[in-house]
């Protein structure tokens, strides 16, 4: 059985309705700049324990070395959130982009440093033969849906950033760190899909 219909009714009935206070790290960008961006949520279609594909960037980067990350980026000229998120998923990781079945777009994240950040969220057949970019990606791993999206896995913390204090949720997956942006999308989407609502789904 796949898990894309449960999925897309969960997903359906989660966006049907409104929900206050989503994360956001609006009021911490300074600059003006809202450049587009958009990121893979690609979950593996294994029934009982769904994974979710994620990627460590190298720690070489100037930007953000070392941490976790969806595949994504930048959305260029004539491209919509989910041609990008695919197009950046095949760059990063060679996943073919007509492996992924793609569910819709969630809420977009307005990260502190300008980027407005639209997640896709796609189902994938489970044990992909990924090849890292290493300019892009220094390793990639996989963490139980289950996990992600349960409100007791993560730890809040908070550190001083532009003058204030920031909370940020993170979450120690075998030795990777999960948090900031990567953390508050997972966070925003597990407010969209509940476990108890894609169990009610199936």
């Amino acid at each position: 059985m796949s898990i894309f219909e449960p999925l897309t009714r969960a997903f359906a009935a989660g966006h049907a309705r409104d929900i206050p206070d989503l994360l956001s790290d609006a009021h911490f960008a300074r600059d003006g700049r809202a450049t587009p961006a958009a990121v893979l949520i690609a979950i593996t279609d294994v029934p009982h324990n769904p994974q979710v594909i994620l990627t460590q960037r190298p720690r070489a980067m100037r930007d953000h070395p070392g941490q976790v990350a969806f595949p994504g980026g930048k959305i260029d000229p004539g491209e919509d959130a989910v041609t990008a998120a695919l197009r950046e998923a095949e760059e990063e990781l060679a996943l073919p982009r007509d492996a992924v079945r793609v569910i819709g777009t969630s809420d977009i994240y307005h990260t502190g440093t300008g980027f407005l950040v639209t997640p896709v969220v796609g189902v994938v057949p489970p044990g992909l033969p990924l090849t890292p970019n290493p300019e892009e990606v220094e390793a990639w791993f996989e963490a139980p849906l289950a996990v992600l999206l349960d409100p007791g896995s993560w730890q809040t913390n908070e550190v001083f950033w532009r003058g204030a204090n920031r909370r940020y949720l993170e979450l120690d997956w075998q030795g990777f760190r999960i948090w900031g942006v990567t953390a508050a999308i997972i966070a925003n989407l597990s407010r969209r899909i509940t476990l108890e609502g894609l169990r009610n789904a199936a």
